[in-house]
């Protein structure tokens, strides 16, 4: 009889552009079944974005010069939540850091604003908002991958990072990861619950 292997390790090294995938049990608040674009990643540390962790505010409630696209905000990490963030596919907005082909980390809130503007339904499907954001010292995320805190993923497109509408993200970008972890995927939070 063959064996089902169902540990939760990965192969693939960090760096910037890569989602990170939270082992199904990490019992950490923030990072409980968290999916994270990771923005950098070099020898002094990592910082990455939760994708998944979505607070119930739109934010033209928090700025009323923001035009009113229902942009959907998500808790990016437990540092630094009182500053806003952003990721992006608006190629030439100035003082952006690429993170990948054609996405996009930051860069001058003055021009994304008038780029929204120009067309707020183009607008809300080219930028996504964070309060906050994760950040590793130099080693510690090499050192969680190791200890099965974290997958690495490649295989997600710019168009699903972008998009604010699924609300089980976890699950649908782990059983993209193969067979093994499509059946991770399912496993209930609580294995009591089993």
């Amino acid at each position: 009889m063959s064996s089902i292997d169902l540990s939760f390790t990965s192969a693939k090294s960090p760096k910037a552009g890569k989602i990170l995938i939270s082992d199904p049990f990490l019992d950490e608040d923030y990072f409980r079944r968290s999916v994270i674009l990771l923005c950098n990643h070099d020898e002094e540390g990592s910082f990455g974005l939760v994708l998944n962790n979505y607070v119930d505010i739109d934010l033209h409630q928090l700025e009323a010069t923001f035009p009113d696209i229902k942009a959907r905000i998500s808790i990016g990490g437990p540092v630094d939540t009182q500053n806003l963030f952003f990721i992006h596919t608006y190629s030439d907005l100035k003082d952006s850091l690429e993170i990948r082909e054609g996405l996009f980390f930051g860069g001058r809130y003055d021009y994304l604003l008038e780029e929204i503007k120009k067309d707020p339904i183009i607008g809300a499907t080219k930028a996504r908002f964070f309060l906050g954001y994760s950040g590793w010292s130099k080693d510690q995320l090499k050192s969680e991958i190791k200890e099965n805190s974290w997958i690495v993923a490649e295989n997600i497109s710019n168009g699903e990072i972008m998009r604010t509408t699924d609300d089980d993200l976890w699950k649908s970008f782990l059983s993209k990861q193969g067979k093994r972890f499509k059946t991770i995927s399912n496993f209930p939070i609580n294995p009591n619950d089993n």
